[in-house]
């Protein structure tokens, strides 16, 4: 009688830690990263997105407390305007991303802290150009309602400077003419299913 009851609480603890820890996997077709870049001294710019190769968000009592996940480099394309393929190769080839050496890039968050008005400070461990640096972002969780069902969505939006990516091209420390410098921020929006 004692070995049933300590294997039925057994049996209980672990299907509890079981749906304490989840793993959420990102739904990849729907999930998406918009980016924009600007001139440094004049109007103009550019904007487009770029999609998730695989992701995943961790949690833990329902509270997400990590995550990790991977860019895919070649399907960066810009939605102002017209699609441009010379302004696609340009942004593939090494005066910026390189993806035929660094077809992916990837973001773990290591910390996320809840606050009161319910959005999350995360850091985070990006990785362009196999370059690593730490950055910190917020994010929001909302809930969707479609015809599919109730689908969660983490939102973010953020900026990085490109330079400590290497990232030089047009870079305002290494161009003569300020007419053509091209901002070293690049702006972030993130749209992330789950």
């Amino acid at each position: 009688m004692k070995r049933i009851v300590i294997a039925l609480l057994l049996v209980s603890l672990s299907i509890l830690t079981l749906n304490a820890q989840n793993n959420f996997t990102i739904d990849t077709e729907q999930s998406v990263i918009n980016w924009n870049s600007s001139m440094l001294f004049s109007f103009g710019g550019h904007h487009g997105t770029v999609k998730f190769k695989e992701g995943y968000l961790e949690s833990d009592k329902g509270y997400i407390t990590g995550g990790r996940f991977t860019v895919d480099m070649n399907t960066i394309i810009n939605t102002d305007g017209e699609f441009s393929q010379n302004l696609v190769d340009h942004l593939k080839n090494d005066d910026f991303f390189d993806v035929e050496v660094y077809p992916t890039s990837t973001l773990v968050i290591t910390k996320a802290r809840y606050m009161d008005n319910g959005k999350i400070h995360m850091d985070g461990d990006l990785t362009i150009k196999g370059i690593t640096e730490s950055i910190r972002f917020e994010a929001l969780v909302e809930n969707e309602f479609s015809m599919m069902g109730n689908d969660r969505k983490l939102v973010t939006k953020f900026k990085i400077d490109r330079t400590k990516w290497n990232i030089m091209y047009g870079a305002k420390s290494i161009i003569d003419v300020k007419d053509y410098a091209i901002s070293d921020a690049i702006e972030f929006e993130v749209e992330l299913f789950y």
